[in-house]
């Protein structure tokens, strides 16, 4: 009895591959071991930075309301532990929104958290 060699579903993957590899440069992009490894790579780094981007921006945001305090005279921390007391639910992403683009609406956070 012959053997019997998926081909059809091998090519699949190949394809499958290669196309993650477009746009790559020399041979990573159309040798399947060469772009195999490349994309196998790039997946590992994409999986990773998703994880560190969340960290990146977490720690803007922080910078950006620190920088938003000290101007009204209060550290970053003296400003979260006073939106914790006074009970307003903020999240830094929008805290830092408002120290870059709205300094008013900022500035009466701050007086709120000051009393």
């Amino acid at each position: 009895m012959p053997r019997s060699v998926n081909s059809v579903a091998k090519r699949a993957r190949r394809k499958k591959v290669l196309k993650q590899a477009k746009g790559y440069f020399g041979r990573r992009k159309n040798v399947w071991t060469v772009a195999k490894n490349a994309v196998d790579k790039a997946m590992l780094y994409a999986y990773r930075d998703r994880k560190t981007k969340k960290r990146n921006f977490r720690s803007l945001w922080i910078t950006r309301i620190n920088a938003g305090a000290r101007l009204h005279g209060m550290s970053y921390s003296q400003l979260m532990g006073g939106l914790k007391s006074a009970n307003i639910d903020l999240n830094r992403k929008v805290l830092a929104d408002l120290a870059m683009n709205h300094p008013d609406a900022f500035e009466a956070i701050v007086t709120k958290v000051k009393k």
